[in-house]
């Protein structure tokens, strides 16, 4: 008799390529992983993988050959008990959004609320890391949707979406330097005050070096952070200008902890966008996720 639970084991396995990270998705202990995989492999008498000092891989002639096989048989099953679900108006099974901590944190915070409170039998794997390894765990089908930094160049694997959130960068300064505040600024009058910026080869930065570019202006950070958290609390304490998006700012500027700097020319908008496999038949689950977005009309206010 088929026993699915060793199947599922196995095709988590392969998809982390890792025991110890398998385990961790399946709520299961390490050594109960070995030994599903050593009682699938005696079952079908030939090893599934090879044990390899960085993690596990498919043998040629066992793992690779059952694979896709396994990945096939255990989607329709999921299929059939999504649709179950959905004949009842509820979502199941487990849901893994991936994004960066700030977007989490700023953007959708509110919406995997919401989601929780109307779906609640729906396990929520929340996967935190930069918007290029969100891309690449959504292709090896680590998590079901991402939420990623703009622009993003679409591919055969998957599609990227209208943004859900405008991002507006802006210059901010505490106390010790309100004494900017009322007045124009330009770019190159930023120059002459220490100026905190993300680090190198993020989209932010990457952003605002080319907008400055433009315009015959380079303006070299004091100091580089690699959080926006961090950037608010060193601005706060007077360690310079920061350039930090509004809506990540929005209750230090109304506390009057920070200050908005009036710089012209403006910042270019940029835009947090969610990303979805080319799947022609998402779960019920991940599309009742989806359809929270589609019941707000995106604006920019500016």
């Amino acid at each position: 008799m088929v026993n699915l639970d060793l199947y599922r084991v196995f095709y988590t396995v392969a998809r982390c390529g890792s025991l110890t990270k398998a385990a961790d998705e399946l709520y299961i202990s390490q050594p109960a992983v070995s030994q599903a995989i050593k009682q699938l492999e005696a079952q079908l008498g030939t090893p599934l993988f090879n044990r390899m000092r960085k993690g596990m891989e498919l043998t040629a002639q066992g793992g690779e050959l059952v694979y896709k096989d396994v990945e096939k048989a255990l989607k329709l099953l999921n299929g059939v008990e999504q649709k179950l679900a959905e004949l009842h108006g509820t979502a199941t099974g487990t849901l893994r959004i991936g994004a960066s901590a700030s977007i989490f944190q700023y953007i959708l915070s509110g919406k995997i609320v919401e989601y929780r409170n109307l779906y609640p039998q729906v396990k929520i794997e929340l996967i935190s890391d930069v918007s290029p390894k969100i891309i690449e765990y959504l292709k090896n089908d680590r998590c079901d949707v991402g939420f990623v930094n703009m622009p993003v160049a679409d591919d055969d694997e998957f599609q990227s979406r209208e943004p859900i959130q405008i991002l507006h960068d802006v210059f901010v300064v505490g106390k010790a330097y309100s004494h900017l505040c009322g007045r124009e600024l330009s770019l190159s009058d930023i120059a002459e005050y220490p100026l905190l910026l993300m680090k190198e080869h993020t989209v932010a930065r990457t952003s605002f070096e080319t907008f400055c570019r433009s315009f015959g202006v380079k303006l070299s950070p004091s100091v580089e952070v690699d959080s926006w958290d961090f950037m608010k609390r060193l601005v706060t304490h007077g360690m310079g200008i920061g350039c930090i998006p509004r809506e990540y700012a929005l209750r230090r500027l109304a506390d009057g902890l920070l200050f908005e700097l009036d710089v012209q020319p403006t910042l270019p908008l940029r835009s947090i966008g969610m990303a979805l496999t080319n799947d022609g038949n998402p779960p019920f689950a991940l599309r009742a996720f989806v359809d929270l977005f589609k019941q707000e009309k995106l604006v920019d206010a500016e």
